[in-house]
């Protein structure tokens, strides 16, 4: 099947040569003109423009954009006039599905349908193939079901949940993609896949610290008013190596995943992370998921966690410290410690 790929970065480029080791064809756009030539030496065919990826496109066009929320709109807005009634447009990047469903709704006045697409992989999704979730119009799903298969993991990929093998209702998730529901269901479901992604980040974070600092008892104490004392020093005596910790969850731990694979290859490379800084970025999904949380009035005490975690790392709350450390001298003349 032909496809128009706009957005060429650590995902979409390693997209587009999924689809090409599956013999579809691709034509490719980016701002970054050494991201297409990449992909043309690989087998692409280029574009200098978005006028220029149409023109190259069979009519019905199927259209992926691969860009970060923030540029989505205007890229839909600067590429709409040059379709036709029947072309699909697919956003595959983390847009929040109220916007899904604004632009469905848009666009389908000239009769070009949408579909948004949450997709999960990361870089490793060119071996392991893509999650795909999937908003939007049943017949144009049908449509580009073929670039759906080839971007998935493989059937065999993952071990077939007992009692599924005689189920004559399964549907494609077991083929790693899943027509959700109309628009803004796949950036729905992605939503608050991401929301998880954050509170088992984090899960995983605050218990591999506990480990590291299990050795305190080891550490001469301070004694004073400003410092709860360490109650039992002799019960945290340990020097536990977190690197082969997490080599031995890996086999057999029911807390076993690919964050905790790639936590051991991180550990394995540096034990002490050096070369990061500890300041932790969220995207969106994080937040909207709570929003939805709300809105849902259902708890969600783990995952609001660990978004507001985030923020925390980044420094957001350093100025609220400085209001209790104000408060506490105040009030009882407690001065910080150095």
């Amino acid at each position: 099947m032909q496809l128009g790929m706009i957005g060429l970065g650590r995902m979409g480029a390693s997209m587009v040569q999924r689809l090409m080791k599956d013999k579809h064809e691709c034509v490719v756009y980016d701002l970054n003109a050494d991201a297409i030539t990449t992909l043309v030496e690989e087998g692409a065919s280029g574009s200098d423009s978005m006028q220029s990826l149409v023109e190259q496109l069979a009519t019905p066009r199927t259209i992926w954009l691969m860009l970060p929320a923030a540029f989505v709109d205007d890229t839909i807005k600067a590429l709409a006039p040059m379709l036709e009634s029947g072309d699909i447009l697919i956003d595959g990047g983390n847009s929040y599905y109220r916007d899904d469903i604004n632009r469905a709704k848009n666009l389908a006045e000239t009769g070009i349908r949408y579909l948004d697409v949450g997709t999960s992989g990361g870089v490793w999704g060119r071996e392991r193939g893509y999650c795909l979730m999937i908003g939007g119009d049943t017949s144009a799903v049908e449509h580009v079901d073929s670039i759906f298969q080839s971007l998935s993991p493989t059937m065999g990929s993952v071990t077939q949940t007992p009692g599924r093998e005689n189920n004559k209702d399964i549907s494609t998730a077991e083929e790693g993609y899943l027509h959700c529901g109309p628009a803004g269901a796949g950036h729905f479901v992605k939503m608050v896949h991401n929301g998880i992604e954050y509170a088992l980040m984090a899960a995983y974070a605050e218990g591999f610290n506990i480990l590291r600092h299990a050795n305190i008892g080891k550490q001469d104490q301070e004694h004073d008013a400003e410092t709860t004392p360490l109650r039992d020093p002799e019960a945290y005596q340990y020097d536990l190596d977190t690197r082969e910790i997490a080599e031995l969850w890996r086999r057999g731990s029911v807390v076993g995943s690919w964050l905790l694979d790639l936590t051991a290859e991180a550990l394995l490379k540096d034990p002490g992370l050096e070369d990061f800084s500890g300041k932790v970025s969220d995207s969106g999904e994080g937040r909207w998921t709570n929003l939805a949380a709300i809105e849902e009035g259902v708890p969600a005490h783990v995952l609001s966690a660990a978004l507001f975690d985030r923020f925390n790392s980044r420094g957001n709350a350093d100025y609220g410290n400085r209001i209790l450390s104000a408060m506490r001298y105040a009030f009882g003349g407690h001065l910080e410690k150095k």
